[in-house]
């Protein structure tokens, strides 16, 4: 949360205080640590700058622009970071604890051996992220996309809170989802199966959790298929049963709603009226 006491820097102030920090870890006299403590830098462009051990503890980085920044060991202890855009960022070893990563931009950052305890990644795009060996414990996984991430040595990536869809797992007997199609009842992405109400449908199922979209029945819930739907395309209502969790069902890490099954049954279809669908369409 921002306060009153948060320094503000121009865009001028900040490249003398970057150019400071440079010198700095030259070692040369001329130079100073560059001490962002608490700095108010909404929305700055701070691409491509060498922060590498820089103090940023409590910096208010909402939707800052830090593409390609070198964070190495800086301290973002408590920063708020939501929605910034870190894209490659480099922060090996930087100290993230308790920040604010909502919805940040992350896609290819190197996080390796990063300090991420208690912060809160809730949304944010870690696709192609390194995460070796970072300290992830206690940190809100919801939602992330952790698509093609790297998260060998990882330490306190508990899957259980990256996503809700685990609550799957304790559902005793029958289960129902959905499945997003097109006009001719296939799925948008492949056209492998043709789906109709009334057929009970079975597939070999990939069991790698790292894999979004694997083979296997891929299901959804009502939200992610209204968000996929396009003009054109149904939603139907698919039956299933999880009788051993290993073999019959998958949930991704951090999936956005999707997972896949073994073997269902289409047992009806959603009406996109209802659901305000064709009429945002027409």
């Amino acid at each position: 949360m921002i306060t009153k006491n948060q320094t503000i820097y121009t865009a001028d102030e900040l490249k003398i205080i970057i150019e400071k920090h440079r010198m700095w870890l030259l070692d040369y006299q001329s130079g100073e640590r560059a001490n962002l403590r608490g700095a108010d830098l909404r929305g700055a462009d701070l691409r491509g700058a060498d922060l590498q051990r820089a103090d940023l503890r409590g910096a208010y980085l909402q939707r800052a622009d830090l593409r390609g920044a070198y964070l190495q060991r800086a301290d973002l202890r408590g920063a708020y970071l939501r929605g910034a855009d870190l894209h490659r960022a480099y922060l090996r070893g930087a100290d993230l604890q308790r920040a604010d990563l909502r919805g940040a931009y992350l896609r290819g950052a190197d996080l390796q051996g990063a300090d991420l305890r208690g912060a809160n990644l809730q949304g944010a795009n870690l696709r192609g992220a390194d995460l070796q060996g970072a300290d992830l414990q206690g940190a809100n996984l919801q939602r992330v996309n952790l698509q093609g991430a790297d998260l060998q040595g990882a330490m306190g990536c508990n899957k259980h809170r990256t996503t809700d869809l685990y609550i799957l797992l304790d559902q005793p007997g029958k289960v129902r989802a959905y499945k997003l199609v097109n006009k001719n009842g296939y799925g948008p992405y492949r056209n492998e199966i043709q789906y109709r109400t009334g057929q009970t449908y079975e597939a070999e199922i990939n069991p790698d959790e790292n894999e979004q979209c694997g083979a296997g029945i891929n299901l959804a819930t009502l939200p992610w298929c209204m968000s996929e739907w396009q003009p054109g395309y149904r939603i139907l209502i698919a039956e299933f049963t999880i009788k051993d969790p290993a073999t019959d069902i998958c949930i991704p890490i951090a999936s956005d709603g999707k997972f896949r099954v073994r073997k269902c049954k289409i047992v009806g279809e959603k009406d996109l009226k209802e659901l305000g669908l064709e009429e945002a369409a027409s």
